[in-house]
This record gives C-alpha cells, structure tokens and sequence, in this order.
C-alpha cells in the first residue's frame, strides 16, 4: 500500500498535515524540489511544486525532431471529475506520430502539447466529485477518451498528468508500473475491437500484425478470454514462437506466405497493419473484417477506441491471473531522457509489443 505522507517544508514542529496525511521528519527523506518520490523500501508522496518536466513540441512535424524536452511546464490543473496523477511509468502508441503530424489538427487541443496516451502511476489529487479513487491509489489507464478529439495537452510523457475517473482503472497488483503502463490502449482496442464484430466463442480469427502492441492482446484475448476455437496470426520468421507462446494455434510467416491465399477461411479478421483489402479474401462467408489501420475497404469495419476504465476492470482477472499478459519490446523501458530515440524506434515497425517509457522524474 502507498502511505500518505506530508513532507515538512519548514523546521517548525508543530506544522499541520492536510487531512489523511501522516507527519514525518523532513530529515527522513530525500525531497527534490517537492516532486513525488518512489522508493521500494519507503514510498511516499510529497507536495509537488508548480512546475514539472514534460516532454513537448510547439509546432507539427515528425515527433522526433519537433520533441523538446521541458524542465519548466506548468503542472495542469484538474476539473472536478478528474484525478492528478504522478506518472511513474507511460507507453507510445503510432497515434502520438499521427497527432504530431497534424492528421488531426482541427480536433486537436491547443499547441504546445505534451504526448502520451498511456499512463501508470499514482494520484495525488482527486477532483470533488471523484469516488473511485482516493490519494495514493496505483492507477492505470489512457488518459483520453478519444485519442483524436482534444486529447489532454499535457500527456503521460510527463512529471505529471490528469485523467478523467471513468478512464482509470487500479492497477493489478500482480503488475509492475512498466507493465500495467503497456497495456491501457492496446487491450482496450483489441477488446472493444473484438466486441464490434460480435466475435465469441467457438468462432476462428486471424490476427494481422500478431507481434504488435495490439496483436500480441487480441491473440491472447481471443484465445483465453473468448474462447476462439482457432487463433491465426501473422509476424516475421524470429516472431512466430512468440505467437506460439500467446496462444496462437496457427503462426503464419508472412515473409513466405501469403495469408489471403490460404486455403483455411476464418470467422473474423483483425487487421492491426492497414491490410483490410486482402483481409476480405481471407474470411468465410458471412466473415467480419476489423481493422484499425484505414482507410478501410468496405464492408471492413473501421474501430475507433473510446477508453473506457470499466473495461480495464472488467479484464483485471484475467490480468491478475497471469492469463492474459502485458507484452514489452525487448528494448523497453526506455529512460525519460531518451523519449525522443524511443519515438524514433518505434516508427521502424520493428517494436514486439509495446515501448515503455521508465522512470519518469
């Protein structure tokens, strides 16, 4: 359990702690600049200051040349609904590039901004009509409820970020802040993407792209938590033993074959690389293709992912249970310095799950 600690700011002894909040000597902690401080033996929280580090672009551009880092960013405030939380861990998505580049400028909040849809960490402020959450509860989830409809101006890739309640979840206990920051965007679009098609149990499903953030979820989900009678997926040759291992019944090398021309039709595609032409050649008759990679060929549907924090609850067993887990790329966590070269990776499409942000100051 995270304790709630109250830093004296002062040498007075007789200074009052907020409500909640036990008194502890300023001699026994390392106080920096009134950030919050994680330590294995002694977590604590301390009153922060008003201005925090974020990582930030002023213009469009490719995020890796416009990304700046930013030790003096005015840390947001919280509307009445929201939690502040202290970001321990935060991930990248293909959308953070999307939104950099301007693709979604007339939606967009106001620039400068700072990146970051995925976040784990731990509030430390609760807006006055928050119930879920209390200060000091580990959290997870994506901040914005629409990744490209006024996204929060200050993202996860920060000292500091704020969340609406209903798109948090608390964090599984079994998950470390590098794992459970992973998961928010990913699981959530390979869950609610399975839903849209109507997909359950007994039905057989491809997966294009199995060895990516959202693929390496839906093989899993669709296998241990639907109950899918068959599990195809697609990855490169040094790729296909990781299907294997997250359920996949069927590992297709796509440097060798072509899966629309497998003989073996399926109930439902899931096109996680922007695919869905040959994707419709590769279901039955009366098959659903979903992609999230458009423009999509009719009559494939294209998801768009509204967070939701009742759907990461809802999954926390099988979390928790070691049934579905979080997959990270063998170069994750990147540290906070090196955001930009994490971005820079990210975009060669040769990621394995999902690039970790950690620690974050």
């Amino acid at each position: 359990m995270w304790k709630q600690l109250f830093r004296l700011h002062s040498s007075s002894s007789d200074s009052t702690p907020p409500f909640g909040y036990t008194k502890i000597p300023a001699s026994e902690f390392n106080y920096n600049l009134g950030t919050f401080t994680i330590s294995d033996s002694y977590p604590c929280i301390h009153i922060m200051g008003s201005h925090i580090k974020a990582w930030v672009y002023t213009e469009y551009g490719n995020i890796e040349e416009i990304l700046k880092f930013d030790p003096n960013v005015a840390i947001p405030d919280i509307k009445e609904d929201q939690v502040l939380i202290k970001v321990v861990a935060a991930a990248l998505n293909p959308v953070d590039n999307l939104r950099a580049l301007g693709y979604f400028k007339d939606t967009d909040s106001p620039l400068p901004a700072a990146p970051g849809n995925d976040v784990a960490g731990v509030v430390v402020r609760v807006g006055s009509k928050v119930t879920k959450f209390k200060i000091g509860d580990e959290v997870y989830g994506d901040i914005n409820e629409l990744a490209v409809n006024h996204p929060k101006t200050i993202g996860s890739l920060a000292e500091y970020t704020t969340a609406e309640e209903k798109v948090l979840a608390h964090k599984p206990s079994n998950l470390s802040f590098i794992e459970a920051a992973s998961l928010p965007v990913v699981i959530l679009t390979a869950y609610l993407g399975l839903e849209r098609v109507g997909f359950s149990a007994g039905k057989s499903i491809l997966v294009l792209g199995g060895s990516g953030g959202v693929g390496t979820l839906v093989i899993q989900l669709a296998k241990h938590v639907f109950g899918a009678s068959k599990v195809a997926a697609t990855a490169s040759t040094p790729k296909l033993e990781l299907l294997r291992s997250l359920g996949a019944d069927l590992p297709i090398d796509y440097t060798t074959d072509n899966f629309e021309e497998l003989s073996e039709k399926f109930d439902v595609v899931y096109d996680t690389i922007g695919q869905s032409d040959k994707a419709l050649k590769a279901i039955k008759e009366g098959g659903k293709v979903v992609t999230i990679v458009g423009p999509a060929t009719p009559p494939a549907i294209q998801f768009f992912l509204t967070a939701d924090g009742a759907v990461l609850e809802k999954l926390q067993p099988y979390l928790e249970s070691g049934k579905v887990k979080p997959v990270l790329d063998p170069k994750s966590p990147f540290p906070f310095s090196q955001t930009v070269e994490a971005y820079a990776y990210l975009k060669t499409n040769r990621a394995i799950g999902k690039v970790v942000i950690h620690p974050i100051p």
